[in-house]
């Protein structure tokens, strides 16, 4: 059984995740849909709405996570979806096209496609597909409320920090130790 302030903290930390990947990719609508040709796996006549529809897909997912009725219904398709990106960079990473951009940190910066982020959506499932377990009855109450607030903050904190270590530290670290 899962306590709801947990349940709560993980349902907010990954809909602001997924806010925020929407917002990247529609800032951004024609570098993504590029991205999206670029993986190769879908006909080239369905990028052009697939380019719309993940990031709503995103937004759709953010909102029912918040929801209390609808959180049920949203975490398994907010695993589905991580799934379809830890898969889809999967099979490229197969196909020897690591030089592809993820997509996953918006247009201004570029960020190859590694097996680190296959591991990484794997993780935000397991984590999301938490949400779905039985709540307890317990009520939540004002120090949920600071304790939700503050985990949230510390989890985006965390995850942008291992994001930039392994997207951008460890591969420049990498480059230059192959340079000298």
């Amino acid at each position: 059984m899962l306590d709801p302030g947990i349940g709560m903290l993980i349902s907010a930390a990954l809909a602001l995740l997924f806010l925020s990947a929407a917002w990247h990719k529609l800032r951004a609508r024609a570098e993504f849909e590029a991205v999206l040709a670029a993986y190769r796996l879908f006909p080239s006549f369905l990028v052009p709405a697939l380019s719309w529809l993940t990031p709503a897909a995103e937004v759709t997912i953010a909102t029912g996570l918040l929801i209390g009725p609808t959180r049920w219904l949203a975490a398994p398709f907010g695993c589905a979806l991580l799934l379809t990106y830890a898969t889809s960079i999967a099979i490229n990473l197969g196909r020897g096209r690591r030089d592809l951009d993820c997509g996953c940190a918006g247009p201004n910066d570029r960020r190859p496609i590694a097996p680190w982020m296959v591991v990484r959506n794997l993780l935000l499932a397991a984590a999301l597909s938490a949400v779905t377990l039985r709540w307890s009855d317990r009520p939540l109450e004002v120090t949920d409320a600071l304790t939700i607030g503050g985990g949230v903050a510390a989890a985006a904190i965390l995850y942008h920090a291992i994001d930039a270590l392994f997207g951008q530290i460890m591969p420049r670290g990498l480059m230059l130790r192959r340079l000298s």
